[in-house]
């Protein structure tokens, strides 16, 4: 009996939190495999997920993994507004990660005072599937503003905070680090293979932190296990991930 009322008191203390147990009455299906048992129920939770780079090849890595979460936990026709100040992204490109460019609405603003703002209004529609922002430097007071209206919305944010001036503590949910590796390639075939990443979730609110290596396999997430070959070798997540 004690158990379950502590069970049930920890859950509504992280609904209050803005974790909450299911989003839009279902359990997010990221197809992350392991990295799931990070978070807190086990489901990804909704809030403001930061990614920090600090050079160009990281960028482009932060921003194919999230282009690949977002293929993930969006509804297949949902809008997503993606929002930046100097776009370096292809949108065409977007389709190897499973997403409609048709379905992404980019606003390009020179101004980095207003990004910020941008981003809020933004995460207060809560016809929107998810807001991408990209942006360098924001203070806490400016990120609780963002997560606030995300706990309203129920819309989850990705703040990719490209070479950022310093570091400092945002109103996150979890902080991702996502670094290139090696690509994965199809046995006996040439050229560049599918993406791979090494995977660390240094914060995440209620949950474990951990380091992962992961891959794209067309339509879905798949886990890299150690190999003393130079190439990589891969298995599968579960049956749910690779359907």
């Amino acid at each position: 009996m004690e158990r379950e009322i502590v069970s049930k008191l920890k859950k509504e203390i992280l609904a209050m939190q803005g974790v909450p147990q299911l989003v839009e009455g279902r359990a997010a299906d990221t197809g992350l495999g392991p990295i799931t048992g990070a978070f807190p129920y086990g489901f990804f939770p909704v809030g403001i997920h930061e990614f920090v780079s600090t050079s160009a090849e990281t960028a482009a890595s932060v921003s194919g993994f999230m282009a690949a979460l977002l293929s993930r936990i969006t509804r297949h026709d949902g809008i997503c507004l993606w929002i930046g100040t100097h776009r370096m992204l292809f949108p065409p490109a977007l389709v190897f990660f499973g997403l409609n460019p048709h379905n992404i609405i980019f606003i390009d603003n020179r101004k980095p005072a207003d990004l910020s703002w941008m981003i809020e209004q933004a995460l207060k529609c809560e016809a929107l599937s998810a807001v991408v922002g990209e942006i360098s430097d924001l203070d806490l007071a400016q990120s609780r503003r963002l997560q606030l209206a995300v706990e309203q919305s129920r819309v989850n944010c990705f703040l990719h905070r490209r070479y950022p001036a310093k570091a400092s503590t945002i109103a996150s949910v979890c902080r991702w680090k996502i670094l290139p590796i090696a690509s994965v390639s199809e046995p006996g075939l040439p050229g560049v293979g599918f993406p791979a990443w090494e995977v660390t979730l240094e914060k995440v609110r209620n949950g474990q932190p951990g380091s992962w290596r992961m891959w794209w396999a067309e339509t879905h997430f798949e886990s890299l296990a150690p190999s003393r070959d130079p190439g990589l070798s891969f298995q599968p997540l579960s049956e749910t991930a690779t359907a």
